[in-house]
């Protein structure tokens, strides 16, 4: 399955449109492995989250061509949104 950010794929027409699919991956973290990288936290960067990150975001799209697959699809077009919580710190 081709999975795409654009609005179509070279050399195809869309045919059908089956509706939106998604996938969502809930991963934990460890605080007790966390706490021990403070180095990365740091630094700017947190490693062991970037890759948790990664880990849950392949997950999740893999996920999300099942769920397309079993509407009876065989390309997803996608859409990759990113969220965090906006605060003020003092």
């Amino acid at each position: 399955m081709i999975v795409t950010t654009t609005p179509g794929v070279e050399g195809k027409r869309i045919v059908e449109y089956k509706g939106i699919v998604f996938g969502e991956v809930i991963s934990g973290v460890d605080f007790i492995k966390d706490f021990a990288s403070l180095s990365d936290f740091f630094g700017g960067r947190s490693r062991s989250y970037e890759g948790e990150f990664l880990r849950a975001r392949e997950e999740a799209l893999e996920e999300m061509k099942h769920r397309a697959a079993a509407i009876g699809a065989n390309n997803s077009m996608l859409m990759v949104a990113a969220s965090g919580t906006a605060v003020v710190i003092e």
